[in-house]
């Protein structure tokens, strides 16, 4: 009978080890993660060891019984054996717990990695999330903006442009030199530094109850008019100090925005990454101006920007095609913008409508005015290219009678003043697309084209001193690399070609290597 009771005791024993060591490595692990259930699991597990070392005690004394026993074969009083039932019971409550401990472990593990995604998820909205600023009053106020440094070497191979000019300091098509056959010049290279585009702005939110308002300022050096000495500037030979001009300026109250931006007609971010100032000039639309500007939902994704901007018509006459800010105008520039935003990207459709009006002088001291209409329709768009967005397409193709200001940073005049005093229509196509492909986060190269073309009316007399040299049109290739090697830092090269003509036939182009780097702050 002790020999039975010795073989169920240590059988019970083996089952019960099975459970408690497996059990009992799974608590410390997940301590920090018990509830109520593992309190119960805990419980039932403290009972099965008590058991066990009840079992384990009347196991020591049968061996102590057996081991007293007489020679004569008297034997020790028997020890009460385990019965099948009571074993099975305790196995089936050994098996139940580590099943259930077993199970309790999975949950852990789950909820563990639920949580490292959790976090995942949560580093990255806190990096694309944008900066917290300082709290003034009840605004949120953000100081940002970004040092930039851009050198570049440029050949011309029809002469030169004279320093400390703006097509020294960017690609701007109207100031690349022409190449005349009859008195040719000898080509040139120059070599500039620059740290002019360095830029910053003040961005200050605050809510009002159900109302956003928002408060906008943006500076920069390289918008300043005026030449070395003048307006405080220094000179390259000595401190290269340069002025600060306000880019942008505006405050928004729900859909209304007024001040100064980028005008209602484009969509800033159909802009190429690039290390010059704009990229692509030739046959943007660019310019920034005061405007009121509401913004009106229409349908599922789709808004309706209306706005009333500075009107300023830039004219030229028949004998020179220098361009004139008349200053006579009445009616402000209307625009309007459709714009469709979904995963793929945006699409937008952009139209103005102007007063051009210019005084003649025809009249003496009795002014004579004269106006005509202009106006200009435009497509332009960014459709990402993968879920990813780190490559896309960007485009806008534009057309238009006396938008020469909107295209090219006025490449062409709005309109020409005859010699009766009417004003002749200019018309202006541009186009202009962009490849940004990533590899990464790091490493990306844009691919960008751009193309203006005027035309100038029939009635404008085109053999009159002067309209020869009034420019035809413009294009301009480039390609560049960028590199990111910490976060907010951008190293860039590009090379551009472009090219000018006039409508006389002659033409210049320009060879420029560019290199930028930038911190973003």
């Amino acid at each position: 009978m002790v020999l039975w009771h010795l073989r169920n005791t240590t059988a019970l024993l083996t089952a019960a080890a099975m459970v408690v060591p497996t059990v009992g490595m799974a608590r410390p692990v997940h301590h920090a993660a018990r509830n109520s259930h593992e309190a119960e699991l805990e419980a039932r597990l403290q009972k099965l060891e008590d058991e066990v070392s009840e079992l384990r005690g009347a196991l020591k004394a049968a061996r102590a019984e057996q081991a007293s026993a007489s020679p004569t074969g008297a034997q020790a009083p028997v020890v009460a054996p385990v019965s099948s039932a009571q074993f099975a019971a305790v196995q089936q409550d050994a098996a139940a717990a580590r099943a259930e401990a077993v199970a309790a472990t999975r949950m852990a593990e789950e909820a563990t990695q639920r949580s490292a995604e959790t976090q995942k998820k949560f580093d990255t909205l806190a990096e694309a999330a944008p900066k917290q600023g300082f709290r003034s009053g009840n605004s949120n106020v953000i100081l940002s903006g970004y040092i930039k440094l851009q050198a570049s070497t440029a050949r011309y191979n029809g002469g030169d442009v004279p320093t400390n000019t703006l097509g020294r300091d960017l690609y701007l098509p109207q100031s690349v030199p022409l190449y005349n056959p009859a008195a040719p010049a000898s080509p040139t290279r120059v070599t500039d530094f620059s740290a002019k585009q360095t830029r910053f702005w003040v961005d200050a939110n605050t809510k009002l109850g159900r109302h956003a308002l928002k408060a906008y300022i943006e500076f920069d050096f390289q918008a300043a008019p005026g030449t070395p000495m003048a307006l405080g500037q220094g000179t390259q030979r000595t401190t290269n100090a340069y002025d600060l001009a306000m880019r942008r300026a505006f405050i928004q109250f729900d859909r209304w925005t007024l001040g100064q931006d980028l005008t209602n007609f484009e969509n800033v971010a159909t802009l190429p990454e690039s290390t010059d100032y704009v990229g692509g000039v030739d046959g943007l639309i660019f310019v920034r101006q005061p405007l009121i500007k509401y913004a009106l939902p229409v349908f599922k994704n789709t808004k309706l920007y209306l706005a009333v901007e500075n009107p300023e018509t830039a004219s030229a006459t028949v004998g020179n095609a220098g361009l004139i800010e008349n200053g006579q105008d009445h009616a402000p520039d209307a625009t309007a913008r459709l714009e469709y935003t979904s995963s793929f990207g945006f699409l937008d459709l952009a139209t103005i409508w102007r007063q051009l009006r210019v005084d003649n002088a025809l009249g003496g001291a009795h002014h004579i005015y004269d106006s005509r209409l202009g106006w200009g329709v435009s497509a332009q768009g960014k459709i990402f290219l993968g879920a990813s967005h780190l490559s896309d397409i960007r485009f806008q193709a534009t057309y238009g009678e006396g938008i020469g200001r909107y295209m090219g940073l006025n490449f062409s005049p709005d309109a020409v003043l005859k010699a009766d005093g009417d004003l002749g229509a200019v018309r202006n196509i541009g186009l202009y697309g962009a490849a940004h492909i990533g590899f990464d986060k790091q490493w990306r190269i844009n691919l960008i084209g751009s193309w203006q073309k005027v035309n100038y009316a029939g009635d404008i007399d085109h053999s009159a001193l002067g309209v020869g040299t009034f420019n035809r049109s413009a294009w301009s290739a480039a390609a560049n690399l960028f590199y990111s090697p910490v976060s907010n830092v951008d190293l860039g090269v590009e090379y551009r070609h472009g090219n000018r003509e006039i409508v006389n036939g002659l033409n210049g182009h320009v060879d420029k290597l560019d290199f930028a780097a930038k911190y973003s702050f």
